[in-house]
C-alpha cells in the first residue's frame, strides 16, 4: 500500500487490515502528496498503532514529483495531514532505513506470487520503481489506484493525485501492467453522510471512535472548500474492492494522462465511448452500490473490537 494519509489514505489501511478482510499488507510505502513525506510518513506509523499493525514495514519514499515542484492539500488535511483526532506525537517505531522504492523493488523481486500494489497518493513512488527495475512489471498482479476521473477537483480537469505528479501517472499507466482505476466518479459516491457517521459512532470501539473523528473533520473540510454536504472516501474505495470486487461496476477503457496542455495538466482522458480506438489499459469504475460499500465498512469496523 502506497500512500500519503491523509485521512482516507487513513481509512484504507484500517479496512484493508481489518479482520476478515481476506488480504495479507505486505508493506507500507509512503509518498509526498497530501502533506510532505515525513509528515505521510509519521502519519502511516500512527495509525498502524492505532490498528495494531505493528508488523508490517513502513517506509519513506520520494520527497517531491519526478519533475515538479513539491504541491500539498494542507488546505483539505490540515497542517498534519491528519487533523482532527487526537494522536500521541511519536510513533511507537520508526520507519525501516530503506527508501520506499527499493522496499517495493525487493519485495517484488522476492515474493513467492505476484503481488498487487495499492497506490492512493501521486504515483512517484511506483513510477520511479519501474525505471530503476523494469524486471518487476511481470510481479506485479495488479495496480489498484485512487486517481483521475472524468473531470477535476484541484483544477477544473485534473483530479489531485495525478495532477501533483502526471509524468508518473503516464508512465505508470502506459506500463503494460492490468490497472483498475477509482476516479472521481465513483469516489464522489462514497460520500460519509451524517447518517453515515452517527451509524458508525454506534459501534464504540477506539477504531470506531478515530474513524468518525477522521470523517468529521473530512467532511468539514469539503463543505468548506468545495461545498459539499459530505465528505468523499476517496482512497477506501481501493481496500474496498480488493476486499468485495462486486461493490463495484467497472469499464475497460483506454486512459490517457496530459503532461503538456497549460490548463489540462494532469487531465486523465477516459475514452467511455472507445472514439480514440486506443487500446484499453484500464478497468475504470463507475458506479458503487452504497448499501454494500458501508456495510462493509460497518463490518470492518466492528473487526477491530479489541482494540
Amino acid at each position: 500500500m502506497d500512500c500519503d494519509p491523509g485521512h482516507d489514505d487513513a481509512i484504507s489501511l484500517i479496512l484493508a487490515a481489518s479482520k476478515g478482510s481476506g488480504l495479507s499488507i505486505e508493506a507500507i510505502t509512503t509518498v509526498a502528496g497530501n502533506v510532505e513525506v515525513e509528515k505521510n510518513t509519521l502519519n502511516a506509523l500512527k495509525v498502524c498503532d492505532m490498528i495494531g499493525l505493528t508488523n508490517v514495514p513502513v517506509a519513506m519514499g520520494a520527497t517531491k514529483p519526478l519533475l515538479k515542484k513539491q504541491a500539498i492539500a494542507g488546505e483539505i488535511h490540515g497542517d498534519t495531514g491528519l487533523d482532527g483526532p487526537d494522536l500521541p506525537e511519536v510513533p511507537s517505531r520508526q520507519a525501516v532505513d530503506q527508501h520506499a522504492v527499493d522496499l517495493i523493488i525487493d519485495k517484488l523481486l522476492y515474493a513467492e506470487e505476484k503481488l498487487t500494489l495499492v497506490p492512493t497518493g501521486p504515483l512517484t513512488n511506483i513510477a520511479m520503481a519501474m525505471i530503476r527495475e523494469p524486471g518487476i512489471l511481470d510481479s506485479i498482479e495488479e495496480i489498484v489506484l485512487m486517481g483521475g476521473g472524468t473531470f477535476g477537483n484541484w483544477t477544473p480537469v485534473a483530479e489531485f493525485n495525478i495532477w501533483v505528479d502526471a509524468e508518473a501517472a503516464k508512465l505508470v499507466l502506459e506500463s503494460g501492467v492490468p490497472i483498475t482505476m477509482f476516479g472521481l466518479d465513483v469516489t464522489h459516491q462514497a460520500l460519509a453522510t451524517r447518517e453515515v457517521m452517527d451509524n458508525l459512532s454506534e459501534i464504540g470501539n477506539p477504531v470506531s471512535e478515530f474513524v468518525v473523528e477522521l470523517l468529521e473533520f473530512f467532511s468539514k473540510t469539503y463543505k468548506d472548500v468545495f461545498g459539499f454536504e459530505a465528505g468523499p472516501i476517496h482512497d477506501a474505495c481501493t481496500a474496498a474492492y480488493l476486499i468485495e470486487p462486486e461493490i463495484f461496476d467497472f469499464k475497460h477503457v483506454r486512459v490517457d494522462v496530459e503532461t503538456k496542455g497549460e490548463f489540462t495538466y494532469g487531465m486523465t482522458s477516459v475514452d467511455l465511448l472507445g472514439v480514440t480506438n486506443g487500446k484499453p489499459n484500464v478497468r475504470f469504475a463507475t458506479q458503487l452500490n452504497e448499501g454494500r460499500f458501508w456495510k462493509l465498512f460497518d463490518r470492518a469496523l466492528r473487526s477491530y473490537s479489541f482494540t
